[in-house]
């Protein structure tokens, strides 16, 4: 997996990823998940909530969403977010790796800090699966699937966050690395 990473880290094959993940994120916050929440009178939708849901919440807000906002959610929502998580897992696995071999650490213990966007994906598509099953059976979903359909939304923002922690200490690092390099005439 290791290699598979590495052989990966080009600017143009980054930038590209980035751009390509950037754009169906977008999609999703001005187009998909807006159409969904239009059905739900502000109730947030269950993948923006990253603290977590209850079995109470889901219902009241499939309840709300009605037939249209649960298709919608179900039929344009959901599809772009079976695109994302595999998108945001490679993409940022890939940055991560980029400025860890810019600080020359690809090679130690914190290498591994690049697999956590992967986690985050991995528990995207479960919560992905959790919240179609939801929809499919609603209005008799289990109240055990909702409960672990909320564990995974609350590892997939948890693994999301530490990523992004990860990434702007490695960046603050490298930037600092560089302004040393620069006020002490260090050439890199």
């Amino acid at each position: 997996m290791k290699r598979l990473i590495v052989r990966n880290i080009s600017v143009k094959r980054v930038l590209l990823l980035f751009v390509l993940t950037s754009v169906v994120y977008a999609l999703m916050l001005t187009i998909t998940i807006p159409k969904v929440m239009s059905f739900s009178e502000g109730m947030k939708i269950l993948d923006m909530i990253p603290t977590g849901y209850n079995v109470e919440y889901v219902n009241s807000f499939l309840n709300t969403l009605g037939v249209k906002g649960r298709d919608a959610y179900l039929f344009n929502q959901i599809p772009l977010d079976m695109i994302y998580p595999l998108l945001f897992g490679i993409t940022y696995c890939l940055i991560l790796a980029y400025i860890l071999k810019k600080l020359d650490k690809l090679e130690g213990y914190l290498f591994y800090v690049c697999f956590l966007p992967l986690f985050s994906g991995l528990f995207d598509y479960f919560e992905n699966i959790g919240i179609i099953t939801i929809l499919n059976t609603y209005p008799n979903n289990s109240n055990i699937l909702t409960e672990i359909t909320n564990v995974f939304s609350i590892l997939k923002s948890s693994f999301t966050t530490i990523s992004f922690i990860m990434l702007i200490t490695f960046l603050i690092l490298l930037g600092i690395r560089k302004l040393y390099a620069k006020t002490n005439g260090i050439i890199k």
